[in-house]
C-alpha cells in the first residue's frame, strides 16, 4: 500500500511538472496519472488502495477546494464587487429554497 501511494505521489508530481512546462494546469497531469496507474489501464495499484478510493477522492476534493479558496485575492473580489456576491449567493439561495420546497412536498407524499 505504501509503495502504491508513493508511486501515485511521485508520478503525479512528475506529470504535474510536465504539464506545467507545457503551459497546462498541473491538475491535468495528476488526473492523467490516476487514470494511467489505475485498474483500467496499467493496474499498478494495490487492491487495498482501490478499496479506500472513495475516501481518497474526498480528501483530494477537499485539498483542491482549499487550494482554490486560498488562492483567491481579496482585491480582485472587491473589483468584481456586486457580481461576485450575486454569483455566489443567488445560486446557493435558490438551491436551499429548492431543497426546502421539495423536502416539504416529499414528506406530504408518504
Amino acid at each position: 500500500m505504501l509503495a502504491s501511494l508513493s508511486l501515485i505521489f511521485l508520478v503525479g508530481l512528475a506529470m504535474g511538472a510536465i504539464c506545467q512546462k507545457l503551459k497546462l494546469p498541473r491538475i491535468i497531469g495528476i488526473l492523467v496519472t490516476g487514470i494511467v496507474l489505475g485498474p483500467y489501464v496499467l493496474d499498478l495499484l494495490d487492491p487495498s488502495i482501490l478499496s479506500i478510493s472513495a475516501e481518497l477522492r474526498k480528501m483530494a476534493l477537499i485539498i483542491i477546494l482549499l487550494k482554490a479558496g486560498l488562492s483567491l485575492d481579496l482585491k480582485d473580489l472587491k473589483k468584481a464587487g456586486r457580481s461576485a456576491v450575486l454569483l455566489s449567493f443567488v445560486p446557493a439561495s435558490l438551491e436551499i429554497a429548492g431543497y426546502v420546497l421539495c423536502a416539504g412536498w416529499s414528506c406530504q407524499c408518504t
